[in-house]
């Protein structure tokens, strides 16, 4: 935190935002289940609280200088949003707030043993998503260790920004300050993206296109700012992660298939690890393209179980969808936004079919 005794911004709106969040939590039957909203409801509630006013602490002449450049970023960066791509900038990361933790939830994703179909969780607003988020690191491997006793593949990973869609002003967090100036940009587009549009429930719909619009924005932003050195090495980030994405797509698709087989379950898992091994021995190569990068090597020292694999796809299958339906729209993002709106209002039959050669 700051040597200063910060000053705490919260409005009415939020407070009550708050309030009603809780009044919905506590009136579902579970015991189980109020505890884990009442675990999200007092750490979302943290946050606000927790809130410092951006403006004001630029002001401050003892504010470290690597705080005072990344605020003046990101305030560039919300600038940019809100006036170049037309998103919902309002008063999102206009305040920032110290989590003092390495991430600030941690998302636990969880599958059967022999299916790469993840475990879907359903919430008020939010709708049906592959993952319970918590913002302690422990109650999120306490759950996980429940899910692991009743037989699932689990995987816990640490989130370190997301979106409230609206229903906050979404804050700067301390845990995406080491990023590099257009690693941020590419974060708050995307995160800002969500509340123009969100079909509850379907998650590859929601992040593939705000990562079609963080794509499209950092290439916009980057050249609005002349730094083609940037750009090429964001369009090698953007290689890599192709590349992983494709590898992870693959494997998967190979362990759906070993799935299908008529094998005992001894059997099945002796195939399950040799494609983990086959799996870890592919990455491997791909680092040697890569000039020895080494930023998924936390990833891979993972299981590689099935609740891992399930969480790249599905974050990614329906960009090139996006991307092409923009390129439609002339690059014309109010036109393409409104296009995506017209979309979300579709039946899922019929949503599926329009994105059949996607998913």
């Amino acid at each position: 935190m700051l040597e200063d005794q910060p000053i705490r911004f919260i409005k009415h709106s939020s407070t009550f935002k708050g309030l009603v969040l809780v009044l919905i939590f506590v009136s579902l039957i579970s015991c189980d289940t109020i505890g884990y909203y009442s675990q999200a409801a007092r750490g979302q509630l943290a946050i606000v609280f927790a809130r410092e006013d951006i403006q004001h602490l630029l002001t401050q002449q003892n504010l470290a200088p690597l705080l005072r450049q990344n605020f003046d970023t990101v305030l560039s960066i919300r600038n940019f949003a809100e006036h170049e791509l037309g998103l919902p900038a309002n008063e999102n990361y206009l305040t920032y707030v110290d989590v003092e933790r390495a991430h600030v939830v941690w998302n636990v994703f969880a599958a059967p043993e022999f299916s790469t179909n993840p475990l879907d969780w359903c919430y008020p607003i939010a709708g049906c998503v592959a993952y319970r988020g918590y913002f302690s690191e422990q109650a999120a491997e306490n759950f996980a260790n429940k899910l692991r006793g009743q037989g699932f593949d689990v995987y816990t990973g640490g989130v370190d920004a997301y979106s409230t869609l609206g229903w906050f002003d979404d804050s700067l967090l301390s845990t995406v300050l080491s990023r590099a100036p257009y690693q941020l940009a590419g974060l708050i587009f995307h995160e800002l993206s969500h509340q123009i549009v969100y079909l509850p429930g379907d998650t590859t719909f929601n992040e593939s296109f705000a990562t079609a619009v963080e794509r499209e924005g950092l290439r916009r932003w980057l050249l609005v700012n002349n730094e083609p050195e940037k750009m090429v090495i964001a369009e090698i980030d953007r290689g890599r992660q192709q590349d992983f994405v494709e590898l992870i797509t693959r494997f998967r698709d190979e362990f759906d298939s070993l799935y299908q087989e008529d094998l005992c379950a001894v059997m099945m898992r002796s195939k399950k690890q040799q494609l983990q091994v086959e799996l870890l021995s592919e990455y491997k190569k791909l680092k040697q393209q890569w000039d020895g990068y080494a930023g998924y090597d936390g990833w891979f020292s993972r299981p590689l179980n099935n609740a891992q694999l399930s969480t790249v796809s599905s974050y990614n299958d329906l960009v090139p969808f996006f991307l092409e339906l923009l390129q439609a729209s002339n690059g014309d993002l109010n036109k393409f936004y409104e296009e995506v709106s017209k979309l979300a209002e579709l039946e899922k039959s019929e949503l599926d079919e329009v994105t059949a050669d996607y998913r």
